[in-house]
C-alpha cells in the first residue's frame, strides 16, 4: 500500500494526472502552465506567463500545506530561448532569499500554441509529527 498523497486543487483537476504527489517529505508538483479559468494568461508575454505558472504552483502547494518557500528545485520548459529573461526575472524575484536548484530547457512546443513555458517544482517539507 502506498503512503503517497495526491493533490488536485478545485478547478485544476486534469484527467490522468495529479497536480502534486507527496512522498514522505517531498512534494512533486506537475508542470504548470499559464492557464487561469481555462484561458491562456499573458499571450506573448513571458513574464506574465511565468507569474501565472508560479501562482498555479503556489495554489497546488497550498493544497499540500506547503508554500513557494518550501521549493527546492524548479524545472522550466521554454518554447523559445527569448522567453528566458522574462521567466528568470519572475523566478529570481520569487526566490530572491532562497534560490532553488533550477534547470531550464528549450523544447519544440507545448500542448497549446500560445503557451511559452511550463514549470514544475519539487518542495521539501517535513511531515508533522
Amino acid at each position: 500500500m502506498s503512503s503517497a498523497k495526491y493533490f488536485d486543487p478545485p478547478g485544476m483537476r486534469f484527467g490522468g494526472m495529479s497536480q502534486a504527489v507527496r512522498c514522505g517529505e517531498m512534494i512533486f508538483v506537475s508542470g504548470q502552465v499559464a492557464l487561469k479559468d481555462g484561458q491562456v494568461v499573458g499571450v506573448g508575454d513571458p513574464a506574465a506567463q511565468a507569474r501565472q505558472c508560479f501562482t498555479n504552483i503556489a495554489a497546488v502547494l497550498a493544497e499540500a500545506d506547503a508554500t513557494l518557500g518550501d521549493v527546492v528545485s524548479v524545472r522550466c520548459y521554454l518554447t523559445d530561448k527569448a522567453a528566458y529573461s522574462g521567466y528568470a526575472e519572475v523566478k529570481n524575484a520569487i526566490f530572491a532569499d532562497h534560490p532553488p536548484a533550477s534547470t531550464t530547457v528549450v523544447v519544440a512546443a507545448l500542448l497549446l500554441a500560445d503557451l511559452l513555458m511550463e514549470v514544475e517544482a519539487v518542495a521539501w517539507m517535513p511531515q508533522p509529527e
